[in-house]
């Protein structure tokens, strides 16, 4: 229906800039401080970020109603 592409659209667009936001402070934070523990702990959090962004729009998209 019209109300849950809506709802998936706006789940998306907010994401994307949810995901851009943490990038940009993870990106400013590891120019600064350039410490190889805490690289790593950006990219796997960032990458779980990712994971969990595109579960939840799979699970959007599946829902019905």
């Amino acid at each position: 229906s019209r109300e849950n592409k809506e709802r998936q659209m706006t789940n998306l667009i907010t994401g994307l800039i949810g995901i851009a936001g943490v990038c940009t402070f993870l990106g400013i934070m590891l120019w600064w401080i350039k410490a190889v523990p805490l690289i790593i702990i950006c990219v796997l959090v960032m990458a779980l970020l990712i994971y969990d962004f595109y579960q939840s729009l799979r699970a959007n998209g599946n829902r019905a109603g």
